[in-house]
């Protein structure tokens, strides 16, 4: 039973350990600058711990891990590229340092990576099984990306589409991550589907967590301008539910701020006043909860001791109630 801490350093050792290096060094040079410019490591580490768990080969969870953390980066390299983003984790993006095509190629090579990460799995049948879930895992990414894109120029956007679309983009790969870690653990497949169902949930949740920050966090704590994603005009579920739920007033101001030139903070500050007089943090807060505890009833569903899951109900609680 290992905590989210032991979890995330032995990700940063394997990660520091690794070799990505390759001619032409422009191809394989990014990949390493963006595999160690850190981050939360939350769905490797969380492979590692659930791996643990089900007594999983060490050597077997690290690799798995790592595919995991390259396929995520890889997504990232991509998204900066899609975004024109000229900073990630506050340096240069690949696409900012080097140039678009090499960002490409090079994001090409990350994902070819990571699926070599998996390729050292035995037996076949296992690696078989693992592949299936990383390959379904990878195109639903994907498909969350581009609705995500889709919804930039998409006028008409319900709540169930976010909430999938977060899902897809955001929870899946937490979730299949945790379930690798188990399927490599040679845990039943009810174990595995009950910790996808939990890390799928848990990942809705965070997801809703990080829209309600971006809004109301503190921004002395925050990191990044609080209220950038309404700045963005992103359609979150803030939004989304404080034009499902303006009278005539509200949502005639709520759209002069989306579509006139309003100064930022003054935007800011006139969205989020009719966020609070149709209690959107209240009803975001609501519906987080739901998704965490889902994802906890689900938790308390697999097979072993509450002792041994308590590391991941920790850090779903970290995560979940965290002010940054």
């Amino acid at each position: 039973m290992i905590s989210f801490k032991q979890a995330y350093q032995e990700v940063e050792d394997f990660i520091a350990k690794a070799d990505f290096s390759g001619n032409p060094p422009e191809l394989y040079d990014p990949i390493s600058y963006s595999m160690n410019l850190g981050g939360k490591r939350v769905r490797p580490a969380t492979l590692l711990m659930v791996a643990d768990i089900f007594g999983a080969n060490k050597q077997d969870a690290l690799n798995s891990a790592l595919g995991i953390e390259v396929f995520h980066n890889f997504t990232l390299v991509h998204d900066d590229i899609m975004d024109e983003a000229p900073l990630r984790r506050g340096n240069q993006t690949v696409y900012k340092k080097w140039n678009r095509d090499i960002a490409i190629l090079s994001g090409d090579v990350m994902f070819v990576k990571a699926v070599d990460c998996f390729l050292k799995l035995q037996p076949a049948q296992q690696l078989a099984d693992v592949l299936r879930v990383f390959n379904k895992t990878a195109a639903e990414v994907c498909d969350g990306q581009q609705m995500d894109m889709n919804f930039e120029t998409t006028d008409k956007v319900s709540i169930d589409d976010y909430l999938q679309m977060i899902e897809l983009k955001t929870a899946v790969l937490l979730a299949a991550g945790m379930k690798i870690g188990a399927m490599i653990g040679n845990a039943s497949a009810e174990d595995a589907n009950h910790i996808y169902e939990f890390g799928r949930n848990i990942g809705i949740a965070f997801q809703l967590q990080d829209d309600y920050l971006d809004a109301y966090a503190d921004p002395k704590t925050f990191g990044k301008r609080v209220g950038g994603d309404i700045i963005a005009n992103k359609k979150t579920y803030l939004l989304l539910e404080a034009l499902n739920l303006a009278n005539e007033i509200q949502f005639k101001e709520l759209n002069l701020c989306l579509n006139e030139s309003v100064d930022d903070s003054e935007k800011v500050e006139r969205v989020k006043n009719i966020y609070n007089q149709l209690n959107i943090p209240e009803l975001s807060q609501k519906l987080m909860k739901q998704y965490y505890n889902r994802g906890m009833e689900s938790l308390t569903k697999v097979d072993v001791s509450k002792e041994l899951k308590q590391p991941l109900i920790d850090i779903a609680e970290e995560l979940m109630f965290r002010d940054i």
